[in-house]
């Protein structure tokens, strides 16, 4: 071969290297020593180790095989890497010699993925001079900032008046060290959440079902999300202090990190905000085993259950009251006369000049105005219009508050729902037995959630009910027939007692299928749809009552009828009793009267009542009445 030919050669290859990332230039010592990490984590099979799954969140698939739950390709330094532990171990381990930035955030794979890093580190007892750590002042930087002591697992009462809320919400908060009572929240919070556009209307439920959103992990402070649930969602907040290890502490805090390079997809049902904090606290103690525990749904009460009945887990319980829990409380301390004069201080401060207010002890009068207070500061929170006439109304008041010179008399302030994990578990099962129009039958009734008005209230929002998934089957005696008696797709209603402070509506909202008789039909099915908005007062007649009244509208659908439908509206009335601490009633009428398809009315009677045996056991009775159609029922419920 010519000289010249011996240039053109070496020069085609010095080309061919010159175009190769930085990457593919492996110094020959990094890769004999790459090569020795992955036989080392071949021989020590680290890709089958819990901890390794935990980090990469991979589940056993029924026929074998891995698949993780992760759903960002970015999360993964392997093409496989979603479905093959091994694969993206050894990925893993390459990408650590290499300063290339990677997933979302940015950076090297050891900053990226720090606690990855640090575990792999740890069992392959990295040599620094042959795999050099990269600085990580970001991840550095964002930990100093959190100034982290504890973990404090936070739980948001449910709010009926949003889908997303509807059964409650968790997230974390990191306790810094030297944190008081008064600066916990300045804290900040690991949460996850959807990522819903503004615009996605009525394609809401529908992708929150079926993981059409993405859900990502942030750390905001811990004051946005009290001023959002607590002041103006006005919900409830418990507080449960976790013993986890300053080691420990870390751990969660690395993974936290590198969740912030993906997403999960999110369904409302399973994959939700509870679930992925649960697979964050088993990374931080590999003992636990909380998500093993969710298989087909994930609700965050049950989360709350399944964290205070691990022994030792919790160190201790706090209660944040709700601005609505804060006003109704302190106005349980006020007569009847005082809580009248309050509501109208409100409106009008001048009234703290009258005789009326003057004969007050000065203790009596700060209590009224901090409770008038308190009321603005909640409709200021809570409503989404111009508060500036709020606004001008409080600052009236504190000026006359001001006056007084003396502090606010420390009130104990009980919450209305008790702690959700001292409440019945969320799925139901109930067999009975009843007589219907001259016949016997039995029945069974499997619930998948959640609670219903005569279910133990404890632990649960007062007088709101939420039934998914509800199927029942009724074998009748004489015909000899089984049958699908009743199913509740959903079933969900709020009573809101008016006061003259609270004037929010009650509504409702069901649909589903029943069994009627109608038109010679004995037995026929009959699908509804149901919807109402009204109204609920509380009274103190006997124990403490809930009356109430509905304006709805109903769609029926059935063979029974001559047109195969019928739709109509009509109203309900009620009351809903606690006559002890384990005996509730519920009583209601109902008139409606079908203007299209099949032109009928209806009236019906429901008698109900409920007595608790012991938290996840009650004994119900109840008579139903619908035009020639009469039925009693007996049942056993019991909660799981």
């Amino acid at each position: 071969m010519t000289c010249l030919a011996l240039l053109r050669l070496a020069g085609l290859v010095l080309g061919f290297f010159l175009t190769l990332p930085p990457t593919a230039i492996a110094d020959p010592s990094e890769n004999l020593y790459l090569s020795e990490l992955i036989q080392q984590a071949t021989v020590t099979r680290l890709a089958d180790e819990r901890e390794w799954h935990l980090l990469l969140h991979y589940r056993a698939n029924l026929l074998g095989g891995y698949t993780s739950e992760q759903d960002d390709q970015g999360f993964f330094l392997a093409p496989t890497g979603k479905l093959d532990p091994q694969a993206e171990l050894e990925a893993t381990l390459r990408q650590f010699f290499s300063a290339e930035p990677v997933g979302r955030s940015k950076q090297p794979t050891q900053c990226a993925f720090i606690a990855r890093y640090h575990w792999l580190k740890e069992r392959l007892a990295f040599d620094d001079v042959r795999l050099p750590p990269e600085r990580c002042d970001r991840f550095d930087e964002w930990l100093s900032e959190l100034n982290p002591q504890s973990i404090t697992l936070i739980f948001a009462s449910a709010f009926v008046n949003n889908p997303a809320s509807s059964f409650g919400h968790t997230f974390l908060r990191v306790d810094q060290k030297g944190q008081t009572e008064q600066t916990r929240i300045l804290a900040y919070t690991i949460n996850y959440a959807a990522e819903v556009p503004p615009d996605s209307g009525w394609a809401y439920p529908i992708k929150g079902l079926f993981g059409g959103f993405k859900g990502y992990f942030m750390t905001p402070p811990y004051y946005l999300k009290v001023r959002e649930y607590r002041d103006i969602e006005n919900r409830d907040i418990w507080e449960y202090r976790l013993s986890f290890s300053e080691a420990q502490v870390r751990r969660l805090l690395e993974h936290a990190w590198e969740l912030g390079n993906a997403y999960f997809d999110y369904f409302f049902f399973k994959e939700n905000c509870s679930y992925h904090l649960l697979s964050l606290l088993e990374y931080a103690d590999p003992s636990l085993h909380l998500t093993d525990e969710f298989h087909v749904w994930t609700v965050p009460a049950d989360t709350v259950r399944v964290i205070a009945a691990h022994p030792g887990l919790v160190k201790d319980i706090a209660f944040r009251p709700s601005r609505s829990t804060l006003i109704r409380r302190k106005r349980e301390y006020l007569t009847a006369s005082e809580r009248e004069l309050s509501a109208q201080l409100a409106w009008d401060v001048m009234l703290a000049q009258t005789t009326e207010f003057r004969r007050l002890s000065p203790q009596r009068q700060a209590l009224l105005l901090d409770v008038a207070s308190d009321y603005w500061r909640y409709k200021i929170e809570s409503d989404k219009g111009d508060v500036s006439k709020e606004k001008e109304l409080n600052r009236a008041i504190l000026a006359t508050r001001s006056e007084l010179r003396i502090p606010s008399q420390q009130l104990t302030i009980r919450p209305f729902a008790e702690r959700p994990e001292i409440g019945h578990d969320t799925s139901r099962a109930s067999v009975g037995a009843g007589w219907r129009n001259n016949d016997t039958f039995e029945e069974v009734t499997v619930r998948a959630g959640y609670h219903d008005l005569l279910d133990p209230e404890i632990g649960y929002t007062p007088d709101a009910q939420i039934e998914i998934a509800s199927l029942t089957a009724r074998h009748y005696n004489r015909t000899d027939q089984t049958r699908v008696e009743r199913a509740t797709l959903a079933n969900v209603l709020s009573l809101s007692p008016i006061d003259s402070l609270f004037h929010s509506p009650s509504w409702k909202i069901n649909i589903g299928m029943q069994t009627i008789r109608h038109n010679g039909c004995q037995l026929c099915s009959n699908g509804v749809m149901n919807g109402g908005i009204g109204a609920a007062l509380e009274s103190r007649l006997l124990r403490r009552e809930v009356l109430f009244a509905f304006a709805e509208a109903e769609a029926n659908y059935s063979r029974a009828y001559e047109e195969r439908h019928r739709v109509g509206g009509g109203g309900t009335v009620g009351m809903l009793s606690d006559l002890t601490d384990r005996w509730k009633l519920m009583l209601t009428g109902s008139y409606l009267r079908y203007a299209l398809g099949d032109k009928s009315d209806d009236i019906r009677w429901f008698a109900g009542s409920r007595y608790t045996i012991s938290q996840n056991w009650a004994l119900r009775l109840e008579y139903n009445h619908r035009a020639y159609d009469n039925d009693v029922l007996f049942t056993v419920q019991t909660f799981f």
